[in-house]
Formats: structure tokens, sequence, C-alpha cells
């Protein structure tokens, strides 16, 4: 029995056991590995606009503490649940070991429709919750960033209610800052130019011209957008795009740098253009060379895999692809080359690793510095990969999370079990 459950939770345990298989890794092991560190479930009660007092649900999974501070998101959603945290946590720890930072993964979340709160009710909120986290969070315990539902605006409520609590500004204790209030320059493009940049190294391993190339991406929020940008100056067609309003498709390429602008302005792409309106059921499947789903967990399944057209498979998102289509995946692999998740959108993680390092040095980089850094760190992790792939004539998924466990267990191991 544990306490956490659900599709996100099992599905990241499935994945975890087919890895431990592949690794035989003993069975009394597997929980140690598995497990989260620590969980934290919090009551967040605000006043709202109206006088009444509403209370919101906040979570924070600390998956493990092992190889330094844990390291992870924040999500403010109406799906946000503790088997979903705890999920995203333990992806993160993988992810973390794969390219090398000293971090263990954590992930945190609120369970609240956005849309039901006005920017003040939200500073209440995101202040309540850093508040309730102060016990168990620190630059040296959990450091925070954003995700789904937050921004850099959500981080600096974070880092100010932390930092009136400690007397003293303490810029570290989370990423995804504005530039201003201590973050790094490139943090907000870190994740999207990581997935367009790993995209052109698969491309340059398939031999695909860039300029004769078509994409798609499932997703215009911070990370979707952002990839799409990136492809597009790569030269390649960005054929369709979709978010949670709708769905573009234009087989001549979409204007991305003015879908971008649209985007920012109105929040989505709703209304760019009624002439280029698609069915967003229809995105995944549509032909391309480079699909990128951006959106959330478990939208590519068993069917889906099997009608997918793409060439290149960045995943963007966290765990997009479901065990039972990594085996459709598996089968396809000479047809549909994969960039899993935990390599694929790492890009985020590291440039907060760097927001981090500069924030505790107190001295801080050029944004060339900090994509020069991002790429190399990207390219490491992608060659190591392919090695793997190349040795044990394995899946790219089993080789990247191979990767992750075996550095996480070996950590585990050396240090021993206390007391």
């Amino acid at each position: 029995m544990t306490v956490y459950a659900g599709p996100v939770f099992d599905m990241a345990a499935k994945q975890f056991n087919v890895i431990a298989d592949h690794l035989g890794i003993p069975s009394d092991e597997r929980d140690r590995l598995l497990l989260p560190k620590r969980a934290i479930t919090v009551s967040c009660p605000i006043h709202r606009d109206d006088g009444s007092i509403a209370v919101y649900e906040g979570y924070r999974v600390q998956h493990l503490l092992t190889m330094g501070p844990t390291k992870g998101g924040t999500r403010f959603a109406p799906s946000v649940d503790i088997g979903e945290v705890a999920a995203l946590a333990i992806w993160m720890s993988w992810k973390c070991a794969l390219v090398g930072l000293p971090y263990g993964g954590a992930k945190g979340g609120v369970t609240v429709d956005l849309s039901q709160l006005s920017k003040r009710e939200l500073e209440s909120l995101s202040r309540r919750y850093m508040q309730e986290m102060i016990p168990f969070v620190g630059p040296h315990t959990d450091v925070m960033a954003p995700d789904m539902g937050t921004n850099e605006q959500v981080m600096a409520w974070f880092m100010d209610t932390y930092s009136m609590y400690q007397g003293q500004t303490v810029t570290e204790i989370v990423t995804g800052k504005p530039v201003f209030s201590g973050g790094t320059l490139g943090r907000r493009e870190a994740t999207g130019r990581g997935v367009a940049h790993l995209s052109r190294r698969v491309m340059d391993v398939l031999s695909i011209d860039p300029t004769k190339a078509t994409a798609v991406v499932q997703g215009f929020g911070n990370v979707g957008s952002y990839a799409a940008l990136g492809l597009h100056l790569m030269g390649l067609k960005v054929i369709a795009v979709s978010d949670h309003t709708g769905a573009l498709h234009d087989h001549r390429g979409l204007d991305i740098p003015a879908l971008m602008d649209h985007a920012i302005k109105h929040g989505s792409i709703a209304g760019f253009s009624t002439e280029l309106a698609f069915d967003p059921a229809e995105i995944l499947t549509l032909a391309c060379d480079v699909l990128v789903p951006a959106a959330i967990e478990r939208v590519i399944d068993g069917p889906v895999a099997e009608k997918l057209k793409c060439r290149v498979l960045a995943e963007a998102a966290n765990g997009p692809t479901t065990p039972d289509a990594d085996i459709v995946l598996e089968q396809r692999r000479k047809e549909i080359f994969l960039i899993p998740d935990i390599l694929c959108n790492s890009g985020g993680v590291v440039v907060s690793y760097f927001e981090w390092v500069q924030d505790l040095q107190q001295l801080f980089w050029e944004e060339e510095e900090v994509m020069r850094r991002e790429y190399q760190i990207l390219d490491r992790a992608f060659e190591h990969m392919l090695s793997r792939v190349r040795a044990d004539n394995i899946a790219h998924r089993t080789a990247a999370m191979a990767i992750g466990v075996e550095k996480v267990r070996a950590a585990k191991n050396t240090r021993g079990l206390f007391p």
C-alpha cells in the first residue's frame, strides 16, 4: 500500500520497474529508489475578494535528498494531486542524474482553477503556499521553480515570502525569477531552446535538412512556444500548433513570431486566425518531421503511437507517452527517433541550476554564456544516451532512464543506510 495513486504515478512506477528489470535491481532495493523521501500536504486558506474564505490543498513531494537539495517546479492546476506530484518528482530525479546536476527531484502544486482567481487572490495563494512550505524548503534543502500555472511573478512572491521570514533577501530559494530579482538571463527560453537544440542534433543524425523539414507543436505555453520559435529560426516550417483553446494548421508554415506576440498579448492562440483553425484531436497524428508534445502527461497512448507520422518525437512535456505507447515506439524505433522527456525538456532545470549557482555566488553570466553551457550539458547527455543505446541495443527511453537510475542507485549504495 502507498499514499500515492492515480494514473500518472502508476505510469512512473511502471516505467521504473521496466528499468529495474533491465538493470537487474533486486526487489528489496526498489522501494527505496522509487518511493519519495518526503511528502507534504498543506491547507492554504486565503481571503477571497468578496470577503469569504477559501481553502486550497497544496502539496510538495521531495523524492531524493541523497545527491544534494531537491529541485522542481510548482504547479497550480485543477488536476493536481499527490500522485501526480510524486510522479513528476520521480521523473525529475532521473532527469537531474542523467544530465549530471547535484540535485534530487521534487515537485509541488496547488489544486486550483486559476481562471477563478483575481491577481490579488493569486498573490495571496502563492504567498500562503510558500509560508506553509517554509519548514520544509531551503536553498540547500529544496529549491522551487515555476511549472504549469505559475510564472516569474509567482516565483518572486515565493522568494519575497521566504525572505521576509528569514530577515534577509534569499534569492536562491527559487529559480525562474525575474532577472531584476535575481533571475538569470535565458531561463524563460531555456526549456524550449533545449528542445529545439536536441531536435536539431537528431536531424543531423538522421540527415534531415531543417530548411526542408516540418514541425508540429502540441501546447503553446512557455515551453512549446519557444520550442516552436527555435525550430522556426532553424528553418523548419512549423505547420501546426495547439493549446487549450484550439489548434491552427497551415501547410505553408505558421508565422511563429507573430503567433507568439498574439499569445503573449491575449493569453492563448484563440483569435489569431479563423481560416487556419484545425481539430486539436488530430494534431498529434499529422505528417511531419518533428513532433513536439509540449502540453500535459499521457497524450500519446498505444493507438495514437501507431498513427504517428513523425520522424522525430521530441517530448517537451513531462510524461506525454504512456508505457503502452512505448511498446509501439520500440517496434517503430527505425521509423521514429524518440528524444525522451527526461532529456528533451531538461534544459529548464539545467538553466535553473545555473540561476541557483549565480545567486549563491552573486556573480551573473551573460546570456551567451548561459546558452553555451546549457547546450554543452545537453550534448553530453545526448551522446551518453546514444552510446548506451548502441552498446546495449535498447530503446532511447530505456537508455536515458537507466543512466539516471544507475547514478541514483550508486549514490544511495555509497552513502549507505542510516542508521
